[in-house]
């Protein structure tokens, strides 16, 4: 795969998980500590991000980097997390959220976890 493939190839995933989280590219630039700008060129595909970078967006979409790279799970190495993707978008949503809202947040996950849910 030549970079310009790469690149919108990495663009296009990022999209997708951003789209997917329903956030904005400036939120995604802000969780990731890059400027609005620099993702956006990223998410055109117009720009190859640099190694530290790409595992920021990653990190800030709640995915794993290879994801971005257009690696099938089988070409990913594991890294014996083993949590599903639901778990993975959760946890990339609330990377950027201060300690009182993480806190919060598991309250309530506590209170749902009482729940009896019908298709356990």
């Amino acid at each position: 795969m030549d970079d310009g493939v790469l690149q919108k190839c990495i663009g296009a995933a990022a999209r997708r998980a951003r789209d997917g989280l329903g956030l904005t590219q400036g939120d995604v630039a802000k969780r990731a500590g890059i400027a609005a700008q620099v993702y956006g060129r990223i998410e055109r595909g117009g720009m190859m991000p640099s190694v530290f970078t790409l595992r920021a967006i990653s990190a800030a979409l709640g995915i794993e980097p290879g994801e971005l790279l257009g690696m099938t799970a089988d070409e990913v190495p594991s890294s014996g997390r083993g949590l599903s993707p639901e778990t993975t978008r959760a946890l990339g949503i609330m990377r950027g959220w201060t300690e009182p809202k993480v806190r919060a947040a598991c309250e309530l996950l506590h209170a749902f976890d009482r729940v009896p849910v019908r298709d356990e």
